[in-house]
């Protein structure tokens, strides 16, 4: 029976992923892109730029004329670049503006003087009034105070339209940094394989060696002959079973199949899938690792172990 065992182990075959040309679909959750574009005298800036994240976390910092469209320009950055911390920033330089310097809001700033003159008359206190603090309270520098507030639609279609350019321009960077993501987690996958190829030899010569090992351990307690071979026999099956890992490198190998296939799906969006895939594969890893009662064996799970945290780590970056 151990030699049926030793030779099922030995000649069972998997079927291993190899790495295959790809159009390379993965996005990264990284990138940068900006826009800009002219509508009358102004020129209008928009930058965005993204990190990984499990959600779509969006900040935004919009010039006031526009702000009443922030809904609109979060819902299609939301839309298209699916999850991640992004940062939106949308400016506006005014070439009516002399020297584009923003002006002094000259109402309120002599309304502030007022107030203070009535408090220091008031009061009896007589303390200075500083021209530089005057110009950080609010209202005093005020860019919309010598042009109107109304934006028109065709000027907000040009906003629109450069928010998209922005998008695309970081969609571009995400897929050049995919690609790098896929070849590396590709490359990690190749090597996992590699190494389940290789345990299958000191795996098949675990076996003998546990059985030579329980002999001489009945040897040492029992004189020869003194202990029923076929129960020995019947233990050898029960303790071989416990430690076959036949089941988890048909897993593994599944597995390992099924991210490739996964990595190379024709739109973005697997991360979330591969990451879930990948604590599969640790679970067979760690499985084997429980299992495995041999030194060789032990240090090609720790080599697998390790490739797995680097495909992890890739794995956090991709959208």
């Amino acid at each position: 029976v151990t030699a049926i065992g030793v030779r099922r182990l030995v000649n069972i075959s998997y079927v291993c992923p190899t790495i295959k040309q790809t159009s390379y679909m993965i996005h990264s959750m990284t990138g940068f892109g900006k826009a800009s574009a002219r509508f009358g005298s102004r020129t209008i800036t928009v930058a965005i730029k993204s990190l990984n994240s499990k959600q779509a976390d969006i900040s935004a910092r919009i010039a006031s004329a526009y702000r009443e469209g922030e809904l609109e320009l979060r819902s299609l950055i939301a839309d298209r670049l699916q999850r991640g911390k992004i940062d939106l920033t949308v400016t506006m330089e005014d070439d009516m503006l002399e020297g584009n310097a923003t002006p002094i809001n000259k109402e309120s700033l002599l309304g502030y003087i007022h107030q203070l003159q009535s408090i220091r008359t008031e009061s009896g206190l007589d303390f200075p009034i500083d021209p530089v603090a005057l110009l950080h309270l609010p209202g005093v520098m005020d860019s919309e105070s010598s042009r109107p507030l109304e934006v028109s639609k065709e000027e907000w279609e040009v906003v629109r339209s450069t928010t998209l350019q922005a998008i695309e321009e970081l969609q571009s960077f995400r897929l050049q940094e995919g690609k790098m993501l896929r070849e590396v987690c590709a490359l990690r996958i190749e090597k996992i394989s590699a190494l389940l190829r290789d345990i299958t030899f000191p795996e098949a010569e675990r076996i003998t060696a546990i059985r030579q090992r329980l002999e001489e351990g009945l040897a040492k307690i029992a004189p020869a002959g003194g202990y029923d071979s076929s129960r020995l026999e019947q233990e050898m099956i029960y303790y071989i079973e416990k430690l076959d890992i036949n089941e988890e490198k048909s897993r593994l190998a599944h597995h390992l199949s099924y991210f490739l296939e996964v990595l190379d799906a024709d739109a973005p969006g697997q991360g979330k899938t591969l990451g879930f895939i990948a604590q599969e594969i640790g679970r067979e890893i760690n499985t084997m690792g429980s299992k495995s009662n041999q030194a060789e064996m032990q240090q090609i799970v720790v080599k697998m172990k390790d490739e797995l945290e680097q495909i992890k780590e890739q794995v956090l970056n991709i959208l």
